[in-house]
């Protein structure tokens, strides 16, 4: 005979305890698990009920209005990591199930193309005009690129994923000596986890990741930067320096083609610019058509180099309101730009809005470096791009405050580019 379930009210426990009795278990599972030896439960019923717990402190109850409850319990804003919940669960919580017409599988997806994203052969591209044509092509109709002849050995690539798949495949207490959350609980970009929380009822994408600082290399945080695999430090440092000549090509055939003079773009940037390597990992889905592995968004940089997964394709680039996959190519690496250069080439070519979706069956790796805007300069459309038949599209703004801007939109999903635009 099955059990029988009453769900009483009015019955004289306070809101408060009940959430404290709560929070206590919460803080009991959530000790390493050598330490819960006492328990007669598995290791996999430890989890479960961990995860149960948070994902019931996620729903809005009578304590949740009350300010002492929102003070005491702010869990809400450290999610478990997305590679400890898969393992745990059969469906996706509900923190990380977007409105219906939001979910993947409520938006249209193409089947074909209306045309290829443009190939350009990156040894040819300074100097070979239709190799410079195909460029500007490229990036005004998709804001991306794929870009093949980049002067970056396939080996190097190969051994840059498989340090990225064996830091990701270690065992979550290995990984959290790299965590991006300050005693526990206050965020900071770099380091490994999740995105930084910003409110109870914020949506959160199918993603762990690995944040780390690669220019100014005086100012890369070693601490950081992971011990295993031994030879993922060194890897990552000459998989970047060869990512820095890429981008200053790129920058130079780009002012080229919008008439401005060569350096351009590598001056606005200049040696004190910050650039970011995020490792991604999309661990598989129990339910992909509900979740976003990352949601739909433009990066905030001013360009992105993007290695992606050779096997497990996610990738997702939004034109005309449809969306189409962007495919992988052996070898090849995808360039788009970011926001900032948006506003700098005054909206001649579009920072292109992408998203990634999650796969039932495998994980998926990508590495992303961004490179941004010297900090203290201000971004702005290039006076060298304006005249009175094509003013200023996009309001001035100091980067400090623009990338405040980007975390804040980014977690409601939404586009702080948008409010720049005159």
């Amino acid at each position: 005979m099955g059990a029988l379930f009453v769900q009483p009210t009015n019955h004289s426990i306070e809101a408060c305890l009940m959430d404290d009795v709560i929070s206590a278990a919460g803080e009991f599972f959530h000790q390493p698990l050598e330490k819960l030896k006492c328990s007669n439960l598995s290791v996999s019923a430890t989890k479960a009920i961990y995860m149960g717990l948070k994902e019931l402190k996620s729903f809005p109850s009578p304590a949740e209005k009350s300010p002492r409850t929102r003070m005491a319990d702010d869990s809400w804003r450290v999610p478990t990591p997305v590679q400890e919940l898969a393992a745990a669960v059969e469906e996706p919580p509900s923190r990380y199930v977007p409105r219906e017409q939001d979910r993947p599988s409520s938006i249209l997806v193409a089947a074909d193309m209306p045309e290829p994203i443009p190939v350009i052969d990156f040894g040819r591209l300074l100097d070979d005009a239709a190799e410079a044509d195909k460029l500007y092509a490229a990036l005004q109709s998709w804001g991306l690129v794929l870009v093949t002849n980049h002067g970056i050995e396939a080996s190097l690539m190969d051994n840059m994923m498989k340090a990225s798949r064996e830091f990701f495949r270690q065992p979550l207490e290995a990984k959290q000596k790299y965590s991006n959350l300050i005693d526990g609980k206050h965020f900071q970009v770099e380091g490994y986890g999740n995105d930084r929380v910003l409110t109870q009822d914020q949506i959160l994408d199918w993603c762990d990741r690995l944040h780390l600082r690669v220019e100014p290399e005086d100012e890369r945080n070693l601490a950081f930067w992971p011990k295993h695999p031994e030879s993922f430090r060194d890897v990552l440092h000459e998989y970047t320096s060869k990512t820095k000549k890429i981008r200053n090509d790129i920058f130079q055939a780009m002012a080229r083609i919008l008439g401005l003079e060569d350096d351009y773009f590598i001056n606005q940037i200049s040696d004190k610019a910050h650039a970011f390597a995020r490792f991604n990992y999309y661990p598989p889905c129990p339910r992909p058509d509900l979740v976003n592995g990352v949601r739909p968004h433009s990066d905030g940089a001013v360009l992105t180099i993007l290695l992606v997964d050779k096997e497990v394709g996610g990738l997702q680039v939004q034109r005309d309101g449809m969306w189409y996959n962007v495919p992988s190519r052996p070898n090849t690496l995808l360039v788009n730009l970011g926001d900032s250069m948006e506003i700098m080439n005054n909206g001649i070519f579009k920072s292109p809005v992408h998203r990634v979706v999650t796969n039932a069956e495998k994980e998926r790796i990508s590495l992303a470096v961004f490179y941004g805007v010297d900090g203290d300069k201000m971004l702005e459309p290039a006076a060298g791009l304006l005249d009175e038949n094509r003013p200023a599209g996009y309001r001035a703004i100091a980067i400090k405050d623009f990338v405040a801007g980007l975390h804040e939109h980014f977690s409601r999903g939404k586009r702080f580019i948008e409010s720049l635009k005159i």
